[in-house]
């Protein structure tokens, strides 16, 4: 078996335990996006083309809602902003990749396959054959996510509700955050985050998302470059005082 499928095959794998989480919420998709009002081609198609659960899910909230335009597309973007964050950190990893297959797995990487690739890159480090990792969560969870909505645009009411499946994903995130969990900005962030997503929970058209998304990101991102000054400050300190006593030796000796 060559690299590139083991590779593959070792990134479905590693999305399967996550697969189980994400098809109930991709049932649930499809059935809230006929109740909002889109017809059954539109909602499919969003899940081919947007390919975000979380933006799906606001989205048919917001149209169900009646609100404007601007609105959900602030929020779109918001909701969005960490896959940035996302290509950032796997970015080192990829860099010698062409520009196809750069495309074709930004439009893959979602946070149920960021969650297991990192974790094996920053384990194995750079590899030749490593994107095809990506590209297998990616695939793995693109497939899962078109057939769990179309079930859900089918079956639609059908799905009693006493099934209670929307408690998969919370616990899907779960399962995808604790392990990146490894460092004090990374807790700040998840915990300032979930805090503000708490208070805000009430405010209209799903602002308390917007609002938690960026509080989370500016005490990650704070922490984060306080954790990469301080050991600066404590090499150009240490410089410093070597600096005084190599004086103050000279000075000695000369006296």
């Amino acid at each position: 078996m060559s690299e590139q499928t083991k590779n593959f095959w070792a990134g479905i794998r590693a999305e399967l335990p996550l697969l189980i989480g994400v098809f109930p919420f991709g049932m649930i998709y499809g059935a809230l996006a006929l109740n909002a009002g889109l017809d059954k081609p539109a909602s499919q198609m969003m899940s081919s083309i947007v390919f975000a659960g979380s933006s799906q899910f606001v989205t048919t909230q917001l149209v169900h809602e009646t609100a404007p335009g601007f609105v959900i597309v602030l929020t779109i973007a918001v909701v969005n902003l960490r896959h940035m964050l996302y290509s950032a950190s796997l970015a080192p990893y990829l860099a010698s990749l062409s520009t196809r297959w750069k495309a074709l797995l930004s439009y893959l990487l979602t946070d149920e396959a960021y969650a297991p690739s990192i974790v094996k890159y920053e384990r194995d480090g750079v590899t030749p054959q490593a994107h095809w990792f990506l590209f297998g969560a990616g695939l793995a969870l693109w497939t899962n996510w078109q057939i769990s909505t179309a079930l859900g645009i089918f079956l639609g009411t059908a799905i009693p509700e006493s099934w209670s499946l929307d408690f998969a994903l919370p616990l899907t995130f779960i399962a995808m955050v604790v392990p990146v969990l490894k460092n004090r900005p990374a807790i700040a962030a998840a915990v300032s985050a979930g805090v503000v997503a708490l208070v805000a929970y009430s405010l209209p058209y799903r602002l308390g998302m917007i609002l938690a998304a960026l509080v989370g990101i500016v005490v990650g991102t704070f922490l984060e470059n306080k954790t990469h000054i301080e050991p600066i400050n404590k090499l150009s300190i240490q410089a410093n005082l070597r600096d005084s006593l190599d004086d103050s030796r000279t000075t000695k000796e000369r006296q």
